[in-house]
């Protein structure tokens, strides 16, 4: 039902239209009434009606007075202007004051009838059409975050200039303006070896959507997705509110993740700010410098350029050496979840953190056979020989013992290296096998409409979360905009092919609502079914 509400100075004209219509026959429901503007003004806004019927000349307010104030406060409620005056003057600042119809007294009862079933469809319609674009904008999300990435992954790594920033952002609808810029990072994954990887607790879905959830809601910070484990926040804001900004971010990124560290490691790493779009590469190289430290501390949550410096005390011996640093699983930890881009930044905090103990010849020895015989260990759980780690490397003509510090620096990042490339061959064909499954899954079932990113994940026995990433790496497109592509092909096939209705070939891809079928068919094809059907090109 739509609320009606009527202003008319003349007691027996408003008693007449009050009563002379049949509002619930026409979908209305009769809210109010008032005399003037001046007294229907307060009861408008606590009514909220969806149309305004009003008189023009009236005390105190007159309507378009009343029609000016509704239409600043209520730009979605329909006016209706009642007038004697037929003069062009007052139906032109009617409409300025955005009137939706123009109605000369006397009213007749089939005219006021007429122009409520006009406006009503209206209403109707646009509320059909907002429904529409909603539920779109919801299908479109994966895409929407998706596109985020790529544009952050430009920008931190420098691959865009200031305009091209300026450009890119304005059609993702980000708000870039900004005095100050900063960088934040957190990584959260459940506590589970590579073999499950691509499994995700209810737990660790919770948090990223909680994350998420709530720095969407604040226009000085902007979320996307770096990786399968990983968020970026950018902070943008005045110089004189990052520091509490940064506190902000911190904060709320402790209350999320905390409280479960038996079930999940998380951490987070917060840049310094700079005033130049084009300094955020180097924001993030120092960001990225301190998330790989996460390794080497993975009791610390919170990681700064203070806290991830490895400075060696002066004097210390084999005695005073900390061996949990130097344990295998750290290695192990590293290779299973870090990232070919912070295999440098990880060696040297590694290495530094033990600068005076790596003078002894004999812990140096030990410390490479350690990391050796670690990595082999690693690499044929994998399935691969300890000749194919080794070979066409550098690593595999040195002699692996009396290795000084700059010579075992190179050999641990062409190791790791080596590794994390025969890991991520494994980790591409196990890739490529889950999409060719999902692929069949999907051909099979797109023309479902409860098909889902989350159905078809579990179909391949993965999360959604890993198979949404991977998908996107592989297709190039998200999950969404595949299925989308998908209904309309063959939408496109029976509109031209066959005489079939537009709501049958809605249902037989995949939509319920044949108007909704329409709504996305336009939005993605940029004409109506009926238009194509016609012989629109496209």
């Amino acid at each position: 039902m739509l609320k009606v509400f009527l202003v008319e100075d003349e007691s027996i004209v408003r008693e007449n239209l009050r009563d002379s219509i049949m509002w619930q026959q026409y979908g209305y429901q009769f809210a109010g009434e008032a005399s003037d503007g001046e007294m229907a003004l307060p009861m408008i806004r606590k009514v909220k009606p969806d149309v305004l019927i009003t008189d023009i000349k009236m005390p105190f307010m007159d309507g378009l007075a009343l029609s000016g104030i509704v239409s600043q406060e209520f730009p979605q409620m329909k006016i209706i202007i009642i007038s004697g005056y037929s003069e062009f003057e007052y139906a032109r600042q009617a409409i300025r004051a955005g009137v939706e119809q123009y109605l000369l007294k006397p009213v007749t009862r089939s005219a006021l009838q007429k122009t409520l079933q006009e406006i009503k469809d209206k209403i109707d319609n646009e509320r059909e059409q907002e429904i529409y674009l909603e539920k779109f904008r919801e299908d479109m999300q994966e895409y929407e975050q998706f596109s985020r990435r790529i544009f952050f992954e430009k920008v931190f790594e420098g691959q865009l200039s200031v305009q091209e920033i300026y450009e890119e952002a304005q059609k993702l609808s980000l708000e870039m303006d900004a005095a100050v810029y900063n960088l934040a990072m957190v990584s959260l994954r459940e506590k589970r070896s590579t073999e499950e990887r691509s499994q995700e607790s209810r737990l660790v879905a919770g948090k990223r959507e909680e994350l998420t959830r709530y720095f969407l809601r604040y226009p000085e910070f902007l979320i996307f997705r770096w990786n399968v484990n990983t968020y970026g926040i950018l902070i943008k804001g005045e110089e004189e509110q990052m520091e509490e900004l940064r506190t902000k971010c911190q904060e709320n990124i402790v209350r999320i993740c905390s409280g479960n560290d038996t079930e999940m490691e998380w951490c987070c790493a917060i840049g310094e700010p700079v005033e130049r779009l084009s300094l955020l590469p180097q924001v993030y190289s120092k960001v990225n410098h301190m998330m790989s430290c996460r390794f080497l501390r993975p009791a610390q949550h919170i990681l700064t350029m203070q806290t991830t410096e490895f400075a060696p005390q002066n004097g210390e011996s084999l005695e005073d050496v900390d061996i949990a640093k130097m344990d295998p699983e750290v290695i192990k930890n590293f290779l299973e979840h870090g990232q070919e881009e912070e295999i440098e930044d990880f060696v040297d905090g590694y290495l530094e953190g033990q600068r005076d103990a790596l003078e002894s010849k004999i812990f140096r020895d030990y410390l490479m056979l350690s990391i050796r015989f670690t990595v082999i260990a690693f690499v044929e759980k994998l399935g691969f020989s300890q000749r194919e780690l080794l070979e066409n490397t550098y690593t595999d003509q040195m002699q692996i013992l009396s290795l000084n510090v700059e010579d075992m620096r190179f050999y641990m990042i062409e190791l790791l290296s080596r590794a994390l490339e025969l890991s991520n061959r494994v980790m591409e064909s196990q890739s490529k096998k889950m999409i060719k499954r999902a692929m069949v899954y999907i051909e099979e079932n797109y023309t479902k409409e409860s098909i889902s990113l989350n159905e078809v994940a579990g179909a391949v026995e993965v999360s959604a979360n890993y198979f949404s990433t991977v998908f996107r790496q592989e297709m190039e497109m998200t999950f969404t905009e595949y299925v989308t592509q998908k209904r309309m092909e063959k939408a496109k096939v029976l509109l031209r092919q066959t005489e079939r209705q537009s709501g049958d070939i809605a249902a037989e891809v995949g939509f319920k609502d044949p108007h909704y079928f329409s709504f996305v068919f336009k939005k993605t094809q940029g004409c109506t079914p009926r238009e194509y059907r016609g012989g629109i090109k496209i």
